[in-house]
């Protein structure tokens, strides 16, 4: 019988299969349908504002100006997708192509068609092969697309060879998933961020054309003359080089002088002894939506990859009282760049210095387990994370497979069930946070005068009360906090 993986013809069937399961959309990394909101999301401006920006048609696709990487909206109008299937199962080249067909989308394009080459490894000089790349070629032709987005990081090489080729623009999906970041980034910091990280990007991927990109030395070198001042002087590519290196530099330098801010709120955090929380998970899970139920912030929720990238730190409180701050931050994606890690360190600083790690997980997804290893692999990457407890969060429980449900309970033991959208199951996650939260540790049994009312506050939010009484000198409390709170309540008791 023959071998599907090696007869030529039955590899492109099936890689024509999987392109054609993805344009129908079925069981896509986004779903289907508008976004899905509760009141607890709040009114969603920022969503209209975000819309009306789709789609803008004539917008360049190229810099300038090195020395500025434009937060603009830049739109891919018409696209092909195009990817390899090396190894493995059929159904993971074809959740990898659904993905990038949701990043396209959320980047603003319509995705048109797609190829998948069924190959050992890809090709040094076009990734795809030669033969491929020309029906690439005629696809893009045919549809009368003006981009091709390629599941992969290229080689500037590759991306070079691919280009002449199909005689379109080719970007990878790094390109792609800097572009959205570049168009979600609102803060200060995390456009520096993406800036930075786009810029590190572009560094090595200059591309020059002939002697039109070279600058000879100045004076009368044109004519030949002038001891002395002959040379090629420094090439256009070398300055934009040189430019782009400067840029980098002066960026990191105000990236780490807005550090500190964010490092003096989470040490104002620590020292009054808030637990903290923060929500971690793969792009799209549904971690905003989470953020929401749990303490109505009313953040932005879409339907679309990498909605939130700046983060947004609340305030909760447990069902026995206790107060603690809980933080949504950048959702993560396989193969996430390695540039975007680095830029946004200082971001995800919030999950390695918080108490408890929300791993969200999307669990109607086809393939949650491809989630929860692409999440943990870069929070691998991160100081800290390795040590704090995680809770695991199957959401969107209400559209799941009850036994996706249940083999990922199976697998993660240390989990549960919720739906943001319903509210199943969040009064189960609020118990299991409260569980998990650490608990102060020193018992107090003082009299506290009832002009420091302040005192008696904190030890409510930031404590356990075993019993309070009302006195005729103060309050009489018994009740665990923490060592510094005790020590100042101890100073003001009676």
């Amino acid at each position: 019988m023959t071998n599907p993986t090696t007869d030529p013809r039955r590899a492109r069937e099936l890689a024509d299969a999987v392109v054609a399961r993805v344009l129908a959309r079925a069981g896509t990394a986004v779903d289907e349908g508008e976004t899905r909101t509760t009141s607890s999301d709040g009114e969603q401006l920022d969503r209209a504002e975000r819309a009306a920006l789709r789609r803008v048609s004539g917008l360049s696709t190229e810099l300038t100006d090195v020395t500025e990487v434009e937060y603009r909206q830049l739109r891919l109008e018409k696209v092909v997708l195009a990817g390899l299937w090396t190894s493995g199962p059929g159904e993971d080249a074809e959740n990898s192509l659904r993905e990038l067909a949701a990043l396209a989308e959320t980047a603003g394009s319509q995705v048109l068609d797609g190829v998948l080459q069924r190959r050992s490894h890809p090709d040094p000089g076009t990734y795809l092969g030669a033969g491929k790349a020309a029906e690439l070629a005629d696809v893009v032709q045919s549809t009368g697309a003006d981009t091709v987005i390629v599941d992969a990081d290229l080689a500037p090489s590759q991306r070079r060879g691919l280009e002449d080729i199909v005689r379109v623009k080719v970007i990878d999906r790094t390109a792609l998933i800097l572009d959205i970041f570049a168009q979600h980034a609102k803060s200060r910091e995390g456009k520096a961020q993406v800036e930075l990280a786009q810029l590190e990007y572009l560094l090595p991927r200059l591309r020059g054309w002939g002697e039109s990109m070279s600058r000879q030395a100045g004076g009368r070198v044109a004519g030949g003359a002038g001891i002395g001042s002959r040379g090629p002087g420094e090439t256009k590519i070398e300055l934009d080089r040189r430019r782009i290196r400067t840029r980098m530099a002066k960026l990191r330098r105000e990236i780490a002088a807005m550090a500190p801010a964010r490092a003096a709120q989470r040490s104002g955090r620590r020292r009054n002894a808030v637990p903290s929380v923060a929500i971690a998970g793969y792009t799209n899970a549904g971690k905003s939506s989470l953020l929401n139920r749990l303490t109505g912030a009313g953040v932005l929720v879409e339907n679309a990859l990498f909605a939130t990238l700046d983060p947004t730190v609340r305030r909760a409180v447990t069902p026995d009282g206790r107060g603690y701050t809980i933080a949504d931050t950048v959702g993560f994606v396989r193969s996430l760049p390695t540039q975007l890690v680095e830029a946004f360190r200082s971001t995800l600083e919030e999950v390695g210095d918080a108490d408890l790690l929300l791993h969200v997980v999307d669990v109607a997804h086809p393939d949650p387990e491809g989630q929860v290893a692409a999440v943990r692999a870069v929070l691998a990457e991160i100081d800290g994370a390795q040590d704090i407890p995680e809770l695991l969060v199957l959401n969107k429980a209400d559209r799941a497979d009850p036994d996706v449900v249940a083999r990922m309970r199976r697998r993660e033991p240390r989990s549960v069930v919720v739906s943001a959208f319903t509210g199943a199951g969040v009064d189960d996650l609020r118990e299991q946070v409260a569980a998990l939260l650490p608990r102060p540790q020193v018992e107090i049994d003082v009299v506290v005068p009832y002009q420091r009312g302040d005192l008696v506050h904190r030890a409510h939010t930031e404590g356990e009360i075993d019993t309070e009484e009302h006195t005729a000198d103060g309050t009489a409390l018994r009740a665990r906090v923490s060592a510094e709170l005790a020590a100042e309540l101890r100073q003001a008791a009676v």
